[in-house]
């Protein structure tokens, strides 16, 4: 340890942090070697030239003598050299700022059933912006569609009376999709997935049951997938009628519902009659897309393919499988798509009328056009201004932080990033490898990227690891009381602003995607109560939600295997 001098210290008055006419006796240390000098640096502020000033001043000629015992109590602790040369300020480098007085004002607006904003809504979704020169099937270009939360669907906002009630229902729907997500991939890595006949059907809703008679071949069960959270508006059949969809990664079959209906939900739309549609088809028993189907039946009379998609939330689709038109925004009509007419559906949809699937699979929209490069961004869930869906690549920048995309061994629908681990307050948790490590024959366990499930789901060791180390960051912050999934959470009523610990997600390679505060730590009520968005799961695999996504913008290349997160890129 290199010894301390008083011919090597200076003092410098400096002005308390919260009282600007208060100054604090701080020491400036340099080494009396001529090898390694230390300076404090210049300051420069108006303040800090009346701090200069004050240093001017010639030194009383005696310390009292409890400053001086400080002193030297501080002397005593004051680091070595090397060490106050690189020292980093904890605000600078492990601190996020949230903006508590912002991020309550878009809860409470999110409420709003103002008119103009529904109309405002209503024409930036239908107003997509589509740039292409050609389309066909089988290529990929560039193309853009306006995403919103399924919140701002025309008629939703006036469900909930509180800001409360709207984020209990959002918890309850992302309970299901997470337990359908995690489920779905327990059953694929166990083998199931891959074998139909052992599943037994789960559906018994009247147009399968009325087909009993005619349908040849196992009726097997839809597994829960659980349904998307952001929607766009697309262009279904020929001519087009344009339907809001909800975007869903988690998701291979794209469905509508269809006229005549057995049993339909309410949508903001007239709902779809194939009927007037000139460029519907069947599609047949025998085809490779029926055989696709995770669950698949067949009309005797007909020879044309049933489908059946169940969702974690209690959400089902059952109808005809066929091959539709659609368009997106500006874009030439995409042919030959398949896509489930839903007869029967029910569940939590809201106002949507069906969903455009994202997820891997050989039935989801990109793989049908080919797209091997997609991206996303989405807005805050409250607010009602537009995200976007992009199909092309739009080529990567120098913040983007990239990551290995893995694919499971057993099911191809879901998107795995390879995570490695977790840092908070500028710290690497002790978190095993293994608790975000897939197994490589088997698929069991990893990371999944999810547009659909809400908030990040962790094994459980790895959430206690991560919760115990924001509160012993968070010593300063009023507690409250848990809220649904939430064990912590915090009263920030008389706050407008707040530092709290930095959380970064750390990939294979070295990348770290640094998160904004408001994207962990977010309100549950108006009232200014906070809670840590993460959520234990005693699954095997864990997933990354989009309130941790919000503002970045992800995308995914299969061709290249790699995932991109872009920061700031809405």
């Amino acid at each position: 340890m290199i010894p301390i001098h008083p011919s090597s210290l200076h003092f410098t008055c400096l002005p308390a942090l919260k009282n600007p006419t208060t100054f604090l006796v701080a020491p400036c240390i340099t080494h009396s070697s001529p090898q390694s000098p230390l300076h404090c640096p210049p300051r420069t502020t108006t303040t800090d030239r009346e701090v200069a000033a004050a240093t001017m001043q010639p030194p009383p000629p005696l310390l009292p003598l409890a400053a001086a015992a400080a002193l030297l109590l501080l002397l005593a602790a004051a680091p070595t050299p090397a060490a106050s040369r690189h020292h980093i300020p904890a605000a600078a480098a492990d601190t996020e700022t949230l903006d508590v007085s912002a991020s309550l004002s878009r809860a409470r607006a999110a409420l709003s059933t103002d008119a103009a904003a529904s109309i405002s809504l209503h024409q930036s979704a239908a107003t997509i912006t589509a740039k292409r020169s050609s389309r066909s099937r089988k290529g990929a270009s560039s193309l853009t569609l306006h995403l919103h939360s399924r919140d701002f669907l025309p008629g939703e906002q006036s469900r909930h009376q509180t800001y409360h009630s709207l984020v209990l229902s959002r918890l309850r729907r992302d309970i299901s999709r997470a337990a359908a997500i995690s489920t779905r991939a327990a059953l694929a890595s166990d083998g199931l997935l891959t074998h139909p006949q052992d599943l037994h059907p789960a559906n018994t809703s009247a147009i399968f049951a009325a087909s009993a008679a005619s349908i040849q071949g196992p009726v097997v069960s839809g597994v829960g997938q659980g349904s998307g959270e952001y929607f766009s508006r697309i262009g279904i059949g020929s001519p087009a009628r344009q339907l809001y969809m909800v975007l869903d990664t988690g998701s291979d079959v794209t469905w509508v519902q269809c006229q005549p209906c057995a049993d339909c939900y309410q949508q903001s739309d007239p709902v779809y009659d194939p009927s007037l549609s000139s460029s519907y088809a069947a599609v047949s028993c025998d085809s490779p897309r029926c055989r696709d189907l995770d669950t698949a039946a067949c009309r005797n009379a007909t020879g044309a393919c049933l489908y059946e998609v169940a969702y974690g939330d209690g959400s089902y689709t059952v109808g005809d499988f066929a091959t539709e038109t659609l368009t997106l925004g500006e874009s030439q009509p995409v042919t030959n798509v398949a896509i489930g007419c839903g007869h029967d559906n029910e569940g939590l949809f809201v106002g949507a009328a069906g969903l455009l699937a994202l997820g891997g699979g050989p039935l989801s929209f990109p793989s049908q056009i080919s797209a091997s490069t997609f991206s996303y961004c989405l807005v805050d869930r409250d607010s009602p201004a537009a995200s976007t869906l992009q199909f092309g690549d739009g080529g990567a920048e120098a913040s983007t932080v990239s990551a290995p995309l893995i694919r499971s061994p057993r099911t191809s629908t879901f998107y795995y990033v390879a995570m490695t681990g977790i840092s908070v307050g500028g710290e690497a948790l002790s978190i095993p490898p293994s608790a975000f490590a897939m197994d490589a024959a088997s698929g069991s366990g990893g990371v999944i990227v999810d547009s659909g499930t809400a908030v990040t789901r962790l094994q459980a060791a790895a959430y206690a690891s991560l919760r115990d180390a924001f509160v012993r960051g968070t010593p300063s912050l009023p507690r409250a009381p848990g809220v649904s999934l939430f064990d912590t959470c915090y009263d920030l009523s008389d706050r407008t602003s707040v530092e709290v610990p930095a959380v970064s997600l750390r990939f294979e390679g070295g990348g770290a995607l640094r998160l904004p505060a408001k994207n962990y730590l977010i309100p549950v009520d108006g009232a200014g109560t906070y809670c840590l968005a993460f959520a234990p799961t005693n699954a095997a695999v864990s997933i990354i939600g989009n309130v941790q996504q919000q503002g970045i913008r992800v995308g995914f290349d299969t061709a290249k295997g790699a995932v991109g997160f872009t920061p700031n890129k809405c």
